[in-house]
């Protein structure tokens, strides 16, 4: 019986011989991330969210514990008779996003806006709360 040696790219070349490769493929219903930049000013922390074609009024927005929260859901486009699609890449589904926030923001007082499919959250500033207590240690039976 003769030895064949083994090759590690051999099945790396079937793998690039395939037309579709470098496709990604995304099941439906995925949970999607959209992008998000979060910035301080001198007063605020400002959150901006990527979010095209969703609905405002059914994106959430929660802020707790000095953690941003952003959820909702794209409409989910049935598939219409008589066209024939050789793609469909608009992602649809779910979505939610959350940052800890660089700095202590007055949760009452964040306010949302939404325009040309930006989420705008803006969370003023407020001085960081004292939630270290140092407590001396005492030794006992000396």
């Amino acid at each position: 019986m003769a030895l064949v040696p083994w090759d590690p790219f051999r099945e790396v070349g079937s793998f690039f011989g395939d037309e579709d490769w470098f496709l990604p493929v995304i099941p439906r219903n995925v949970i999607l991330q959209p992008a998000m930049d979060v910035y301080e000013t001198d007063k605020d922390v400002v959150a901006e969210l990527n979010l095209p074609g969703v609905d405002p009024e059914k994106v959430k927005v929660t802020v707790k514990d000095q953690v941003l929260r952003v959820g909702g859901s794209t409409e989910e486009k049935k598939e219409e008779k008589g066209k024939g699609y050789w793609r469909q890449e608009i992602k649809r589904g779910s979505f939610e996003r959350a940052a800890r926030l660089p700095a202590n923001v007055n949760e009452k007082k964040v306010e949302a806006t939404y325009e040309k499919g930006v989420l705008k959250i803006v969370m003023p500033k407020t001085a960081a709360p004292r939630s270290e207590t140092k407590v001396k240690v005492k030794a006992k039976g000396k």
